[in-house]
């Protein structure tokens, strides 16, 4: 138990020594800009491509400023760091609005002027990334620290929330001594970061949309299991439920089916999230002028998450069973919400799924949620079946509890 928070901190704090070796050949540009206009010579090829009548050639071109240079060279990533995670959405929809617009074979002054909107965007954004604008006198040490802190702690919360809420979990059941597999599990998602993290870079040099496929397909393996999970730990939040479970199993239950699960969980959790900060670090590195702010700012950033982890494991633990059981439980419904509406706007950006804007609705990264129809209503879906389960775990307490106080009457 004690030797915990520092393999926690081995598991996080590990891959800043891998990352730095990544970091040296990331940068190939001198500046923002520098991309921003390279996409924007794609971009108009692809207009004049598009007038010669190839709208399957002119597709192919948007595709490569996206996939090749928005994406490859970490321009999305930066944007949501530096910017807003709205603001990046809002560029990825104009790409597929203009790719929409030629598959549609729309008039060439609605496809230019549509080219037109996001060649400002893109130019707006290098500038201010590259910190065009900025008021004399600011230091770029802290807008650097500042934007590596919330990289880490925004990509690692949803990690720590889920493997701390298992490892106690399992306390908390009296199932203390079977939480190696859960930190195995963790670890062994680190390593597979670094995997998969070489593999996506692969893709998005080759078939970017292959890359976004992948990171949906992964997403929507998440949810099943934090699907399944959920609905083990909330049927048996009762502590009637609860103590029927036990007398019908035997001690090794755990070891099988229902601890695989567990840190099944545990490893999708770190593993989701582990990909992902390798890439956002690459494209940090990548755009600024020292390494140092960004590595002071991943440093405090593991610290706060320990504190983070800590937290949950000890607070938790001193929880009412139902109350720790049932809050579990409904975290990990949020994270299915979550993760679906995140593996949707994977295939979006794959263009397997089509994109149809909503207004007023905000980007919200941390909850997956992005003002598009087709990753709404997959989540109002998947909130309703949660909803449904929850209505059943209740039902099936009140028969536990009548079981359990009929047995007591027999006895």
């Amino acid at each position: 138990m004690r030797l915990l928070p520092k393999r926690f901190c081995k598991f996080v704090l590990l891959p800043a020594l891998l990352l730095g070796l990544l970091s040296s050949a990331w940068a190939a540009y001198a500046n923002w800009k520098e991309i921003a206009a390279e996409m924007q010579q794609i971009l108009n090829g692809s207009y004049e491509t598009y007038v010669a009548g190839d709208e399957k050639k002119a597709r192919d071109q948007v595709n490569v400023a996206y996939y090749q240079f928005y994406e490859k060279w970490g321009f999305e990533r930066s944007t949501m760091t530096y910017i807003s995670g709205n603001r990046a959405s809002q560029v990825e929809y104009q790409f597929s609005e203009i790719r929409k617009a030629m598959l549609k074979k729309a008039d060439k002054a609605q496809v230019r002027a549509a080219l037109d909107q996001l060649n400002t965007m893109l130019m707006e954004d290098a500038k201010a990334l590259d910190g065009d604008g900025e008021e004399e006198g600011s230091d770029p040490f802290w807008r650097d620290f500042i934007a590596s802190l919330l990289i880490i702690l925004r990509e690692g919360f949803e990690a720590i929330l889920i493997v701390g809420a298992i490892l106690a979990y399992l306390v908390k059941s009296g199932n203390a001594d079977k939480q190696k597999p859960v930190i195995h599990g963790s670890l062994l998602a680190v390593a597979a970061s670094f995997v998969m993290a070489w593999i996506l870079n692969s893709m998005a040099g080759d078939s970017g949309q292959n890359q976004e496929i992948t990171e949906g397909l992964t997403m929507l393996v998440a949810v099943v299991v934090l699907f399944y999970v959920s609905n083990f730990m909330i049927a048996k939040a009762d502590a009637a439920a609860w103590t029927g479970y036990i007398k019908g199993k035997v001690s090794s239950s755990l070891a099988t089916g229902s601890m695989f699960a567990l840190a099944f969980t545990a490893f999708l959790a770190v593993f989701r999230e582990g990909a992902e900060v390798i890439l956002f670090y690459q494209a940090l590195l990548s755009g600024s002028g020292s390494s140092a702010p960004v590595w002071w700012g991943f440093g405090v950033g593991c610290v706060l998450l320990v504190f983070v982890y800590l937290a949950i494991r000890h607070l938790s633990i001193r929880l009412p069973l139902k109350v720790f059981f049932v809050g579990t439980s409904l975290l990990m419904y949020v994270m299915c919400v979550a993760f679906t509406g995140a593996a949707v706007k994977e295939f979006q950006e794959g263009e397997v799924i089509g994109v149809t804007q909503v207004p007023y609705v905000p980007t919200v990264d941390l909850l997956g949620l992005y003002p598009t129809v087709e990753t709404l209503l997959p989540q109002l879906a998947v909130a309703a079946l949660c909803l449904i389960t929850i209505v059943l775990a209740v039902r099936n307490w009140k028969r536990e509890r009548a079981k359990l106080a009929a047995a007591q009457q027999k006895n």
